[in-house]
C-alpha cells in the first residue's frame, strides 16, 4: 500500500511540474505575441525610461547571438540539451521540490525559446534593460530554473526532501 501511495504522489508531482513547465512556456508564447503584434521590429517602448524598455529583436544566434545560421540544427541542439539535461539531472532533483521545480521552470524557458526556433528560426526578445543585451521571459526561466539547482547541489541537498 505504502508503495502505491508514493506512486500516486509521484504522478501528481510530475503533473504538477508539468503543467508549471506548460505554463512557463505557454506565458512566454503570449507575450512575444503580444510584442509581435504591437512593437515594431527595432523599435523600443520605454517602460522606466533609461533604465528598461520593451525592445523587439530577434536573436537568429544562440546565447546573445553566438552560432548564426544552421537553424534546424540549433532547434535540434536546444531540443538534445533540454533532453540530456533533464535525464543527466534526474536522480539529482528526483527527490527535491526546489530542484523538480527547477527543472520544469528551466524546460518550460527551453520549450518557449526552442516554439520561436521552429516558427520563426530565430528568438524573440524584448527585455531590454540598456546595460545587458536584450532577453526574453524564456531565458530568465532558463536562469532561474538553473539558479534553483544550482542552489540544491551547493546546498548538498539535492536528493533529501524538502530542499
Amino acid at each position: 500500500m505504502g508503495q502505491a501511495v508514493r506512486d500516486l504522489q509521484d504522478r501528481r508531482g510530475t503533473a504538477a511540474l508539468t503543467l508549471l513547465a506548460i505554463a512557463v512556456a505557454g506565458l512566454d508564447q503570449a507575450i512575444k505575441a503580444a510584442v509581435l503584434s504591437r512593437i515594431p521590429f527595432g523599435a523600443s517602448l520605454p517602460v522606466v525610461f533609461g533604465i528598461f524598455h520593451l525592445t523587439h529583436v530577434t536573436n537568429p544566434g544562440i546565447a546573445f547571438g553566438v552560432w548564426h545560421g544552421a537553424g534546424a540544427l540549433r532547434a535540434l541542439a536546444s531540443a538534445l540539451t533540454a533532453v540530456a539535461l533533464l535525464l543527466y539531472t534526474r536522480e539529482r532533483w528526483r527527490h527535491s521540490p526546489l530542484s523538480r521545480a527547477g527543472v520544469a521552470i528551466m524546460m518550460g524557458g527551453a520549450g518557449g525559446n526552442l516554439i520561436d526556433r521552429l516558427r520563426f528560426g530565430h528568438v524573440v526578445d524584448y527585455l531590454d534593460f540598456r546595460v545587458w543585451p536584450v532577453f526574453n521571459l524564456a531565458d530568465v526561466a532558463i536562469v532561474v530554473g538553473g539558479g534553483c539547482l544550482f542552489y540544491t547541489l551547493v546546498r548538498g541537498r539535492g536528493r533529501q526532501t524538502g530542499a
